[in-house]
């Protein structure tokens, strides 16, 4: 049973004509103005790093507009090639990629410099929707057990790289798709028994770093000056916040150095110190706002493939806000996952709104029928 993608709509208006969802997108350039304010505060009042990070925001904003153009037929064409290239890209990395603060993440093809990995976080979902949306759902086991397939092998490619936080959202991403596409909670339940169980050949295989941040979670003041430092010096900035925090720029943590990383992976630290408990509840509220605004997009969706689509790109986003300040709180362990269109970073953020231009795509081009 193949699925039968939606014929292009009449548009009624201007926000129609751009193929533009008004209010997710009103949602994102907030979090976006949000986070350069938070960014220039974390790195020092630097506006080098400001301006960086705004020509990043351009290109991925771009991206987002020139993707809600795409027709949907189109994404569903060239998903296999494009997980296809995903996977070559991946094995190039493997071979020939850059080595940077002991990890192989990148390519370097002389003019740009980029993680493949990032790209493989939409190409995996793509390839999972458009292989379950020519079947009839919800899966039987076969068409489970290669669907986890086409999840597997780029999981762990990234995972050999080695990056544990980008394998796991490609991983979220994936069996998103599988989940709604039917599966049921008796065999996600085996499914999440299965993987516990296999923890301890996992924890065979990690590298030292890994092992250190695991255990660190679980006691980080069995070494508070070495490898517990982060996780430690997170929670001190976030307490001392309290209820409205210390006032923008006044952050002592982050300003003073004993925070690591204020710009990128631990900058919900600086939220929270300078804003407090009600900046950070606004922040979240808004990530929820905007999550909320993808899984009724999806709950609209006139296809099974958009369906499975956007709903796997809203929950991917819930997954990077929820890893993120997990982390930063101490309720996870550290791994290297960004605070979506907050953090200061390129190829992830580019990637994350191309999402988003997907997901307006599939929604906008929605063919008009009467409820």
């Amino acid at each position: 049973m193949s699925t039968v993608l939606p014929a292009p709509s009449q548009p009624s208006s201007w926000w129609d004509k751009l193929h533009l969802d008004l209010f997710l997108l009103a949602g994102l350039f907030l979090l976006a103005g949000i986070g350069l304010a938070i960014l220039y505060s974390a790195g020092g009042g630097d506006m080098k790093l400001v301006g960086k990070q705004g020509i990043r925001l351009t290109i991925a904003f771009t991206s987002l507009f020139l993707l809600a153009q795409v027709h949907p037929k189109t994404f569903y064409r060239w998903s296999a090639v494009m997980y296809g290239v995903g996977m070559v890209l991946l094995v190039a990395v493997l071979l020939l990629g850059d080595i940077g603060k002991g990890a192989q993440r990148w390519l370097d093809l002389g003019f740009v410099r980029f993680q493949p990995s990032e790209f493989v976080k939409i190409f995996t979902p793509l390839m999972v929707a458009r292989f379950l949306s020519d079947r009839p759902l919800p899966p039987q086991a076969r068409e489970i057990a290669l669907a986890g397939l086409l999840i597997l092998v780029p999981a762990l490619l990234i995972a050999k790289q080695p990056d544990l936080g980008t394998a796991l959202l490609v991983c979220s991403s994936g069996f998103a798709v599988l989940f709604l596409a039917g599966l049921s909670w008796r065999l996600l339940i085996a499914l999440i028994v299965g993987g516990a169980a296999l923890l301890p050949l996992a924890w065979h295989f990690m590298h030292d770093y890994q092992r250190d941040r695991v255990l660190m979670f679980l006691n980080p003041e069995q070494d508070p000056l070495g490898r517990g430092y982060h996780t430690i010096q997170a929670k001190i900035a976030i307490g001392s916040g309290g209820l409205s925090g210390k006032g923008w720029l006044a952050g002592t943590q982050s300003h003073l150095e004993f925070l690591p990383e204020p710009s990128t992976d631990f900058i919900f630290a600086v939220l929270a110190e300078e804003f407090g408990l009600i900046g950070c509840l606004s922040v979240l509220v808004l990530y929820l706002a905007i999550i909320g605004r993808g899984f009724v997009m999806a709950l609209q969706a006139q296809d099974t493939f958009s369906r499975l689509l956007i709903g796997s790109l809203a929950f991917t986003f819930f997954v990077y806000v929820f890893v993120n300040v997990g982390m930063v709180a101490g309720i996870l362990p550290v791994v290297g996952v960004p605070l979506p269109l907050i953090s200061y970073g390129g190829t992830s953020m580019v990637t994350l709104l191309a999402g988003f231009g997907i997901m307006m795509s599939l929604h906008t081009h929605r063919k008009l029928v009467p409820s």
